[in-house]
């Protein structure tokens, strides 16, 4: 029986991608030997900073 985890998760969001994108996935699995799951959700932060800041200087703009 696998461990106890303090916030399990329990969502599984799956996508197709092509082989070059596999590969360049691969690619930065190996050099920062993390998972594609750790990839990924630092990968949706990124994009989640990166949206709230485009909003907020369009606020500022407007």
């Amino acid at each position: 029986m696998g461990r106890m985890r303090e916030n399990p998760r329990y969502n599984v969001i799956s996508m197709r991608i092509s082989d070059e994108e596999r590969e360049h996935l691969e690619h930065l699995m190996s050099k920062t030997k993390k998972s594609v799951s750790d990839i990924m959700r630092e990968a949706m932060e990124y994009f989640s900073a990166k949206y709230e800041l485009q909003a907020n200087l369009k606020r500022k703009v407007a």
